[in-house]
């Protein structure tokens, strides 16, 4: 006597069908290029003092050049933070969402490709 329901079987396998190892170099390049939004988020620090942060700009952006501008145009401080996980992020003081967004959209990154976050 067997039992069959403990046989493990997964109907969603593809039998005999791995993928060329162009597929996967292919199917990579569809992901990081998924994974290309710009993120704007708000962090609340003490009290009413917040920070706004900008990660994933493209390459071809100088983030020195950015954030000159950025603290020129909405007249606030900010630095660029080095993170292991994250890359450069861009920190400004305040909520500067909105005018971010905007500034990057003029600038020519897709809105589709900007990501506000927050509260």
């Amino acid at each position: 006597m067997s039992i069959q329901n403990l046989a493990s079987y997964d109907p969603f396998a593809d039998v005999g069908d791995d993928p060329a190892p162009e597929d996967i170099v292919e199917e990579k390049k569809k992901t990081s290029q998924a994974n290309s939004y710009v993120h704007i988020r708000i962090q609340q620090r003490n009290g009413r003092k917040t920070l706004t942060t900008l990660q994933g700009l493209p390459k071809e952006y100088d983030q020195k050049k950015l954030l000159k501008a950025f603290k020129k145009e909405f007249a606030c401080n900010g630095t660029i933070v080095d993170d292991e996980e994250l890359g450069q992020v861009i920190q400004l003081q305040g909520d500067q969402r909105q005018k971010i967004s905007m500034f990057l959209i003029e600038e020519g990154i897709p809105k589709q490709d900007v990501k506000v976050h927050g509260f």
